[in-house]
């Protein structure tokens, strides 16, 4: 077992991939098994009975997440909005209240809005940014949790986690972050109070594009309880070769998220440049509202950049259907360089909604490619307007 104290990229490339006891396969073994032999009724052997409780590769990669965050216990799920949901589920009730950003990802805004109304979970969307204003939306008593991201996903806002776990706690909440952005590799939120903290596996703890998933880590055993729990009774779990996915581009998260903060951090300064760019999103320029306190609780500033364009809307859609090596698609956190325009993609749920984006937006993934050529790319875009 590897020991929790040692260094992150030890973590990333050891704990929960042990080499397979019983071959000595320094990979960890991928377990399609849908159900497992019992040693007699109820003994089960190495705790495994079907494959929805409980999976081997599966168990692997909740060993793997839980070390990184720090936490109690991680819980794996099909994609990152199971994981929200079934956290959700596991703390909220009909009547109970949770604060929001202001700025949330739109399938985070879309499952609050549409979903858990329908259940008569009320939220209230408040500036994380802003401590006094994160304390003053909870309502004691009926707040069930803060449910926090930093950065932000589109404009890249950052709150300050600590103080948020103050007030959250202040008011008899929960507090949640949504740590996707980040990475645990540059954020471990429960070593800042907050109680859990959720992932889209999806982005950049797979890092390759290709898996979908999600992931719960709890501070507390209660509360991995609670979510274990339905996790299991809605089912909404990755199958092994996900996990399997999610474990290999682990290993190398480190390397990747320290050239993705390197090249945004070159790209936001080109952006910040440009005449045709009037306002930059990127936590790492000393002009952000957010750097004092991302420089604090964060090892860098992350790979992702959003940026508003002069020309207003048509020059946003003229710069995402100009680049070559930035592809127009949604998602975020691969090694590949993305492009796209939040407010008719990954944000059009919250069209109309005090949580729309500027149509003047565009939202950068930034890969692990040549900077320079990078930067050429997005030059030649920019130049085009």
């Amino acid at each position: 077992m590897t020991d929790r104290n040692a260094e992150f990229e030890t973590l990333a490339v050891h704990a929960g991939q042990e080499p397979d006891p019983a071959t000595g396969a320094v990979v960890v073994p991928i377990h399609p098994a849908s159900t497992f032999a019992q040693d007699g009724v109820g003994e089960l052997r190495a705790g495994f009975e079907y494959a929805r409780s409980g999976n081997p590769t599966r168990a692997a990669l909740e060993t793997s997440l839980a070390a990184l965050e720090h936490g109690a216990a991680a819980l794996a799920f099909a994609s990152g909005l199971a994981a929200s949901d079934a956290l959700l589920r596991a703390v909220c009730r009909p009547g109970s209240h949770v604060a929001i950003p202001a700025d949330a990802y739109g399938g985070t805004y879309r499952l609050f809005a549409r979903v858990l109304a329908e259940w008569g979970v009320e939220h209230t969307a408040v500036d994380l940014s802003d401590p006094a204003a994160a304390a003053a939306a909870i309502r004691p008593g009926s707040t069930a949790l803060v449910w926090c991201e930093t950065p932000t996903n589109p404009l890249l806002a950052i709150a300050d986690i600590a103080a948020l776990a103050g007030a959250a706690h202040g008011g008899g909440a929960l507090l949640v972050v949504d740590n996707t952005f980040a990475s645990p590799y540059l954020c471990q939120p429960l070593l800042l109070g907050a109680d859990a903290v959720v992932h889209s596996t999806t982005k950049y703890l797979g890092g390759h594009s290709d898996v979908v998933g999600g992931a719960v880590v709890a501070a507390s055993s209660e509360l991995a309880d609670r979510v274990r729990f339905m996790q299991n009774a809605a089912g909404a779990v990755p199958g092994p070769f996900d996990a399997w996915l999610v474990l290999r581009g682990i290993k190398t998260l480190a390397v990747r998220m320290d050239r993705h903060c390197a090249n945004a951090r070159e790209v936001a300064a080109l952006l910040a440049g440009h005449p045709a760019v009037h306002t930059v999103h990127y936590p790492g320029l000393p002009g952000h509202p957010g750097h004092e306190v991302a420089s604090k609780q964060m090892r860098d500033f992350g790979g992702m950049v959003s940026f508003q364009l002069s020309g207003g809307a048509s020059a946003a859609l003229a710069v995402c259907a100009a680049t070559r090596l930035f592809t127009l698609a949604e998602s975020l956190g691969g090694v590949e360089s993305l492009i796209e325009h939040p407010a008719r993609m990954t944000h059009a749920s919250v069209a109309g909604s005090p949580l729309a984006v500027p149509d003047d937006l565009v939202r950068l993934s930034v890969g692990i490619e040549a900077v320079d050529d990078l930067l050429v790319d997005l030059e030649q875009a920019l130049d085009a307007l």
